[in-house]
């Protein structure tokens, strides 16, 4: 094949010699003929006259055969690169450097096929996206929807005294509730990796945010007798959706009331740098293994140890996923049986 495409293209360069080098030679022979018009017998200039008016149909000739090769040639490469990428293998005699038209075309189909390449592969990684998040979604909508089943069933075919009824009906309506928080993360997170939620990005004080979400979480650590101490001036100004934002913070603010024993306390530290605004969150709870700081952050990871914890495993991944979309970040330090500090860096108005 490799010496069959090297013996085409020196005819075809051969070809397109040819009537060049005729032309050149019928303009030679007639700016020589004006030049020695005087000095050249009649008989000679017919002769010239009729030489150039034979070669034009001859020039003509071979130019139409130089365009029907180039043709050709060209229809026959694209063929062949078609073929070599339908069968996902890579094109032979694909000179990208080479300034010709069959490069040219060999690289538009190249360039196309990448792209066809990396919509599939995102395809793929979509379907899986998707087949994994219906089965977390089936997993753990399982266990509440089965709790609430059995309770009324039990419910409907035994005679209960007042007092267990109450306390049938209480624990029904826990379940519930705690399948109303699972819907209510899982359109969070939905609208989140769809990119559905707006956000609507203004200069404005951080304290608010921070107070908003100190607020939501207040009675769950005044139950625990958890002190939440906030060091934030009130002129802090950092560009970002006050409501999304104090969703994030609110998800690490109840994590860290939820893992700290009672009589514990959490900190809240705002401190303007150049670029970000950096909030530390910090807590006196059980602390995370260093080996586990980016499972946190996945969806509905849950630690063995904290498994009898109500949650499901979304509050880190929606609070990450909402700052990155503000072009800000977490991280995370911490010391098993010491506490957890979750650090939030924004960017400033300024930048």
């Amino acid at each position: 094949m490799k010496k069959l495409t090297n013996c085409s293209e020196q005819n075809c360069r051969y070809s397109r010699r040819g009537p060049d080098i005729l032309l050149f030679v019928i303009a030679f022979l007639l700016i020589l003929l004006c030049v020695l018009w005087d000095y050249i017998p009649p008989s000679w200039i017919r002769i010239v006259i009729l030489a150039c008016g034979g070669a034009v149909p001859g020039l003509v000739f071979l130019w139409r055969q130089r365009q029907r090769r180039q043709q050709s040639d060209l229809a026959n490469t694209v063929c062949e690169t078609i073929d070599a990428l339908m069968d996902d293998r890579e094109p032979e005699n694909y000179h990208p450097y080479e300034d010709s038209q069959v490069s040219k075309v060999q690289g538009k189909l190249l360039q196309y096929y990448d792209r066809m390449q990396e919509g599939r592969r995102q395809s793929e990684q979509d379907k899986q996206t998707i087949q994994e998040l219906v089965s977390d979604i089936s997993h753990q909508v399982k266990t509440p929807v089965a709790n609430i089943q059995m309770f009324t069933n039990i419910l409907q075919q035994h005679q209960l005294s007042e007092e267990k009824r109450a306390e049938f009906l209480a624990t029904m309506a826990a379940q519930i509730n705690k399948l109303d928080f699972l819907m209510q993360s899982l359109i969070k997170m939905s609208r989140l990796e769809t990119g559905t939620f707006t956000l609507h990005m203004e200069s404005q004080s951080l304290y608010h945010t921070i107070a908003q979400a100190v607020n939501s979480v207040w009675g769950k650590a005044d139950l625990k007798n958890i002190q939440i101490d906030v060091e934030c001036d009130s002129d802090t100004i950092v560009r970002h959706d006050i409501k999304w934002t104090a969703e994030a913070l609110e998800n690490i603010l109840d994590n860290a009331v939820k893992y700290t024993p009672e009589g514990g306390s959490i900190r809240v530290t705002v401190r303007p740098w150049q670029f970000y605004t950096r909030i530390d969150i910090a807590d006196t709870g059980i602390g995370i293994a260093a080996e586990h700081y980016n499972d946190i952050f996945k969806r509905f990871y849950r630690a063995q140890e904290v498994s009898a914890e109500e949650g499901v495993g979304l509050g880190l991944y929606l609070a990450r996923g909402i700052l990155t979309r503000q072009k800000g970040y977490i991280t995370v330090s911490s010391e098993p049986g010491t506490g957890t500090t979750f650090s939030v860096f924004m960017l400033n108005y300024s930048s």
